[in-house]
């Protein structure tokens, strides 16, 4: 098969996902047009240890929402009509939490929305107390078992070539 055909082949999933982008759903995802309001969520914050999470209304009305993390309720209230607000979820260091968002409505069980899971793997920073964090093995020891290594193995084609060298003289 021959580069060119090579090429067109590996390039036609990715063609008919821009030529035909209801087909490639996962290439662009939607929200459920149902939904009143969206929720966006942005990396952890490393210095404050917390994520902003955006609600956008989609609706003309009011809407009220019930924002959990690890299904505990951290922000509740309401959005305007076609407006944004964010709200700042605080996530443990080292940990992960479960992000929800709950439509609220009166005489109806709460509808979840959208729901992510964020990881804060930020470096510990001053908290350290004078331990560094471990990076692995010395960088010496390493040195010097590669170098044990080398020695190993061109002691092993020396050996061979040895073996073979008074016989090749003939």
């Amino acid at each position: 098969m021959r580069i060119g055909t090579r090429l067109a082949l590996a390039t036609l999933p990715m063609s008919a996902a821009l030529l035909f982008p209801t087909a490639a759903a996962w290439a662009w995802p939607r929200p459920d047009a149902g939904d009143p309001f969206t929720m966006t969520v942005d990396d952890v914050g490393c210095r404050s240890g917390r994520v902003a999470v955006t609600l956008r209304n989609q609706t003309r009305q009011l809407v009220r929402f019930d924002l959990q993390a690890d299904a505990v309720s951290v922000a509740t209230g309401s959005i305007p009509a076609r407006k944004t607000i964010v709200r700042q979820v605080p996530v443990d260091r080292g940990s992960r939490a479960e992000i929800e968002a709950y439509s609220v409505a009166e005489h109806h069980p709460d509808t979840l929305i959208d729901s992510t899971s964020v990881e804060n793997d930020c470096p510990w920073g001053h908290a350290r107390h004078g331990r560094l964090p471990y990076t692995g093995p010395p960088a010496d020891l390493m040195g010097k078992l590669a170098t044990a290594g080398g020695l190993v193995v061109m002691g092993g084609i020396l050996w061979w070539y040895g073996s073979i060298w008074p016989r090749a003289a003939s």
